[in-house]
């Protein structure tokens, strides 16, 4: 069966479902919820967030130049959504959703205690894409809760239970298919 030709348009999914966190005094914090997020390098560690400029983050992060990613989990899902819903020039977003900001190594914007990894980044330049500018940044520090460390220190995410986002939907993760490597592993005697 042939495909079907549709428009140019973002179908490149699941994506992570993430609440950046920008603003760097608490009466300018804010919570922004971002599904345009990844990795971009891995040496130096850098990564990007794109936002669209009628945002109020855009303007807090395009001024400030910083900005935590913190990854979601299935109990952070309701406030995944309100802080993508509600703007934070009507509410304290931190308040709505109950999350707890908590002080960053490296920059003024605070990471969310409740979060497994807050990702704390400068950003090195901003790119205007169009419907949104895509923040490209330098990794400073990753912050993680060391409830999901084993005895060896290996970071145990799946424990967490992170969810991601998938054309309006936000899922879970599933089961575990395999590991890096798993398809040229020799078998195990």
């Amino acid at each position: 069966m042939e495909k079907i030709m549709w428009k140019p348009g973002t179908m490149v999914y699941p994506v992570p479902a993430v609440i950046v966190s920008c603003g760097q005094n608490p009466e300018s914090y804010n919570l922004i919820t971002i599904a345009w997020t990844g990795t971009v390098c891995s040496d130096p560690a850098m990564t990007y967030i794109s936002v669209r400029k009628e945002r109020h983050s855009h303007s807090l992060i395009k001024q400030s130049g910083e900005f935590v990613i913190n990854l979601t989990t299935e109990s952070l899902t309701y406030a995944a959504d309100i802080c993508g819903v509600k703007s934070g020039k009507d509410v304290d977003k931190f308040s709505l959703a109950k999350l707890t900001p908590q002080k960053s190594n490296h920059i003024l914007t605070p990471g969310i205690a409740e979060s497994p990894i807050s990702i704390e980044c400068r950003v090195k330049q901003i790119l205007e894409l169009g419907s949104h500018d895509m923040f490209l940044a330098e990794v400073l520090c990753v912050n993680v809760d060391p409830q999901y460390l084993d005895e060896n220190g290996k970071f145990h995410l799946n424990h967490a239970k992170p969810i991601c986002y998938s054309h309006g939907q936000y899922y879970s993760l599933a089961q575990n298919l395999g590991h890096f490597g798993f398809s040229v592993a020799k078998p195990k005697k």
